[in-house]
């Protein structure tokens, strides 16, 4: 879990919201509502996008613990589904 914290994908997400919220600040030290919106909207794409990313990664990491499986036992899941019924 750790090693989620030091990565790149991670690290520029963080750095991301923190200007958003730098830009939010700034907005509303200088009275101007749009400044406000972009950082609240740049602050939620960019975890948007992280999320994405992350969810994306882990599925293809899946798919492949799926695809080692199948190599490694000679055998498709559907093959060993099919024989048990």
């Amino acid at each position: 879990m750790s090693d989620k914290f030091k990565s790149r994908k991670f690290l520029l997400c963080l750095a991301q919201v923190l200007v958003g919220i730098g830009t939010s600040i700034t907005g509303m030290c200088i009275d101007n509502e749009w400044v406000i919106l972009i950082g609240a909207v740049c602050t939620a794409v960019g975890t948007g996008i992280y999320t994405f990313c992350e969810a994306w990664v882990d599925k293809a990491a899946v798919g492949l613990k799926e695809t080692e499986t199948e190599t490694e036992t000679g055998l498709s899941e559907e093959y060993i589904n099919n024989s048990i019924l």
